[in-house]
């Protein structure tokens, strides 16, 4: 479980940077939506997943509140997924 977790994470935190850094500004910027529109879903899905895995894995891991409440705010900070990984996962 702690290995599909370490997956989403890391594919919850490339969506999400793909659609910060990439997708945003292309429908901003030049008016094309289809970006934003081609990752939003994929991100939910994986955004999702990411929470749904981490409560699953909160007793598993034996992670404090503290803890707990940092890895799933983690999940709407640019690169925090990737700390996540580093800091709790390894």
């Amino acid at each position: 479980m702690k290995t599909a977790f370490r997956i989403i994470s890391f594919l919850e935190g490339v969506s999400y940077l793909l659609l910060l850094f990439i997708a945003t500004p292309i429908k901003y910027l030049q008016g094309n939506e289809a970006y934003v529109k081609m990752l939003g879903m994929p991100h939910g899905i994986l955004f999702m997943l990411y929470i749904v895995l981490a409560i699953v894995l909160r007793k598993e891991m034996k992670w404090d509140s503290k803890s707990f409440t940092i890895i799933l705010l983690c999940a709407i900070i640019p690169f925090g997924t990737f700390y996540v990984d580093k800091k709790y996962l390894r």
